[in-house]
This record gives structure tokens, sequence and C-alpha cells, in this order.
């Protein structure tokens, strides 16, 4: 399975922009941009899609893992960079995700464990807590079982690490479908196959804080991928934000 393949994406959306501030709907598998950490990757980055795009360089203010999709914050001037990220290194950001994962979550939870570098080897303390919105068990096998069970969470990262929510939702034994690194080959091979979706099922959906230029309260979100409303409709998972 090669799961470097982008979307066939023909403009990114536009969230939110003002006179310094661009928000944008990332798709799967895009870099954001060329690194050394991605070295080996010769794609299109988000970075250079958007200046052939509109015209202008960004510079992001963040991270956004390359296989997950969602909000991204990006800056017209490299100079406004300190004000943004004092958001993140200040705790004042609050990001919302959401992941389909393997079996049947509890209700609430939280995930309080040090997540390792993959590039340094430290370990930095890390905490996710966790909301499951929908869950289903469908009559279609998965080693080793007959049948195979299926859960929407809600997740909410109280820091940032590197793969932070992949690895945490590994550590409970609920992996998210479609990663190839800390997921269940066998769920993400079925979905490939029963489906037709490839990506991983992790999603940057919502961030809300306070802009550091205008002090203005921001809420921006990200509509899901198509990959996302296929399994919604096929599951019959209706999403309510507000949960």
């Amino acid at each position: 399975m090669n799961t470097s393949i982008q979307p066939n994406i023909t403009s990114i959306e536009i969230v939110y922009e003002d006179d310094v501030l661009l928000a944008v709907n990332k798709p799967n598998n895009y870099l954001i941009h060329h690194s050394n950490y991605a070295r080996n990757i010769e794609e299109v980055t988000l970075l250079e899609q958007l200046q052939q795009q509109l015209g202008f360089p960004l510079y992001p203010v963040h991270r956004l893992d390359r296989k997950t999709s969602g909000i991204i914050l990006l800056l017209k001037d490299k100079a406004f960079i300190p004000q943004f990220q004092a958001l993140f290194t200040n705790n004042t950001i609050h990001k919302t995700y959401y992941a389909i994962v393997r079996g049947f979550s509890s209700e609430t939870g939280k995930v309080d464990a040090p997540v390792k570098n993959d590039d340094t080897g430290v370990y930095k303390e890390a905490l996710t807590n966790y909301k499951t919105i929908c869950s289903i068990e469908l009559d279609i096998p998965v080693t080793p079982y007959e049948k195979s069970r299926y859960s929407l969470i809600k997740l909410m990262p109280e820091t940032g690490r590197m793969h932070q929510l992949r690895k945490h939702m590994n550590k409970i034994n609920h992996p998210i479908v479609g990663d190839y690194k800390y997921g269940d080959r066998f769920h993400n091979r079925m979905f490939e196959t029963q489906f037709n979706c490839m990506y991983l099922f992790l999603h940057a959906h919502q961030i809300i804080f306070t802009h550091p230029l205008t002090h203005q309260e921001m809420c921006l979100t990200a509509g899901f991928p198509l990959d996302w409303l296929l399994i919604f409709n096929v599951f019959n998972w209706n999403i309510n934000e507000n949960r």
C-alpha cells in the first residue's frame, strides 16, 4: 500500500483570512513544508500549493502532521510569528480533533503519558482528553474477529507533541483507522477494500483563540474530508459538534 499518494486537490480551502492571518483546511497527505524530517518525500507542499494558488508566501504558526487533515494557521508576514506562537507556548489556544478508532472506546477519558520524539528520543509530558461521540459494530470480519467495531471520538489535547494523538490512541488500544505507523493493519486494510478509504482518519476540526493583533475571539472550523462524509453516511453517524 502506497500511503504517500496525495488527494486530487485543485485548490486549498480558505477558512479565514485577514490582513495578517490565513487559516486553511489542509487535505490529508500534505506536508506543510519541506524539512529534514521529511527529506525523502518529494511532493508539492501545502505552502507551495498555496503560493501558486494565492501568489504570495505564507509562514506556518504551528505544525500539523502530514497525514492529518484540518485547520492550520498561517501568516502573511513572518514578523508576527512570535505573537501567534505565544498562543501555543502559553497554552491559550484550544484545539479539537476528531478520529475514527478501532473498538468501542469509553464514554470519556484521558491519556496522560509521555510521548517520545522519534528524532531525538527525548520523552515529554503529554495529555489528551477524549469523548466518544458514536460507535458501531459491523458484520465485517477483521482478523481475528468475526465482526468489527469502531468509534468516533472527539480529542482535546492539552499538549502538542509530535504524533501525540496517534500514539495516545494506540496506547489505550484504540488505534486510529488509516494509521500505518501506529495502527492496526487489518482494520486499515478493511477500510481500503470495503470503503476505498486510504487516508488517516484524524482531522483537526476546530481551533479557538484570541487574535493577538485584533483581540477578537476566534473560533475557526474546518469541514470534514470526503472520506469522512462517506463513512458518516455508511455508518449512519449524525455529528452534533456541540456534543
